[in-house]
């Protein structure tokens, strides 16, 4: 099959996502506009017939001093990735991408390599021999994901560093997610484990409301989001940062982005945003209250969002990053010790890949990345 590659418009973009099952947010136009600090550029392939078969989002950031570029396509390009000529898919992406003055492209797959249910996960914690999720036998593994790699390697692309090495807007690797494909409600709340079935439970008996925001509320839940990037040790996002999201997001997509808040007593003691791309729904961000803890605000959020995404009729809500280490004396243990309990699955993707068009500078911007 003859492919050929060219920028399209971000009107062409859309309507490719939109025909798809599904897609990473990362890969839709509007989120150009979160990057903004990036330029970006839309591609499409085409086969013989004209018709368009594929698109990727490029972001490409200058590297100080010189006009060169680090390309990047975030859980993209979106293409067949099984498909046997994945060559000619992929070099006339790194040849366009060599003329518009790129150095270096990382890209991140979206294909998941193996699956472990809650039931293998929670094996894994009880035995004190078992210190990574890896270290477990996977519940489903995808033998293709394999040959994915395999053919990436041949071409010349080299694994980024687990976890990514320093850029700031680098993908997890493991994530969590609760598929609700063929399962009904009753299926889904009977998945969760006993910890958090009692926990809405006792948020519902304390009068835990949840409700949906808008745009004009960002700045409470950016009042939440700053406690729990204090309590948890990370730098937060600016308030900028979710209002150009919520804006370019649903501007593009009236339903692409969700504000969720958990009110006690009519104060919000936790949130969370969500985003919607076809049948895949993403928890993205969350943040709550240092008090009231006891009420439980996240487990009666996060089960208010998992009944509006199958209302929605997506096939699986994604609970996101997680580390995959199952030692209890890990600081990131409670995240996946909190996410468990849904009764959902771990995922490992392929990761994210780097192609050094010019070995010089990715190697010095290798070394650039690792001193900061």
């Amino acid at each position: 099959m003859s492919l050929t590659l060219r920028t399209i418009s971000r009107e062409q973009h859309l309507a490719y996502i939109q025909s798809l099952p599904a897609a990473s947010h990362m890969q839709v136009p509007a989120w150009a506009d979160v990057k903004s600090e990036w330029r970006s550029e839309n591609l499409g392939w085409f086969d013989a017939t004209g018709q368009l078969v594929g698109a990727g989002l490029v972001l490409y950031r200058q590297l100080p001093k010189i006009k060169r570029y680090l390309a990047y396509l975030p859980e993209g390009p979106v293409i067949n990735w099984y498909a046997p000529n994945l060559e000619d898919w992929l070099r006339p992406m790194l040849a366009h991408l060599k003329q518009q003055g790129a150095f270096s492209v990382k890209m991140g797959p979206p294909v998941i390599i193996r699956r472990w249910d809650s039931a293998a996960i929670k094996s894994g914690i009880q035995n004190p021999d078992v210190k990574r999720l890896r270290d477990v036998e996977a519940t489903f593994i995808e033998p293709r994901a394999f040959e994915v790699a395999e053919r990436l390697r041949r071409m010349g692309w080299q694994q980024g560093e687990d976890g990514g090495a320093g850029f700031g807007d680098v993908q997890p690797r493991y994530v969590f997610q609760v598929p609700l494909e063929n399962r009904s409600l009753e299926d889904v709340h009977k998945g969760f484990n006993q910890l958090w079935r009692r926990n809405i439970k006792k948020a519902e008996k304390a009068g835990v409301e949840v409700v949906q925001g808008g745009y004009e509320h960002l700045p409470e839940w950016q009042r939440l989001y700053e406690i729990t990037a204090e309590r948890d040790h990370f730098r937060p996002r600016p308030l900028s940062y979710f209002q150009r999201m919520w804006t370019a997001l649903n501007t593009e997509d009236p339903n692409r982005m969700r504000l969720y808040f958990a009110m006690h007593e009519n104060e919000a003691v936790a949130a969370a945003t969500m985003l919607i791309v076809g049948g895949h729904v993403w928890y993205s961000y969350g943040a709550s209250a240092n008090h009231k803890r006891e009420v439980r605000p996240s487990n009666a959020m996060q089960w208010r969002m998992l009944r509006d995404a199958y209302a929605l009729g997506a096939t699986v809500y994604d609970l996101r990053g997680i580390s995959d280490s199952l030692d209890e004396t890990d600081h990131l243990f409670g995240l996946i010790q909190f996410k468990v309990g849904t009764g959902g699955q771990a995922a490992e993707y392929l990761g994210e890949w780097d192609f050094p068009l010019n070995k010089l500078l990715h190697k010095a911007l290798d070394i650039y990345m690792s001193r900061r």
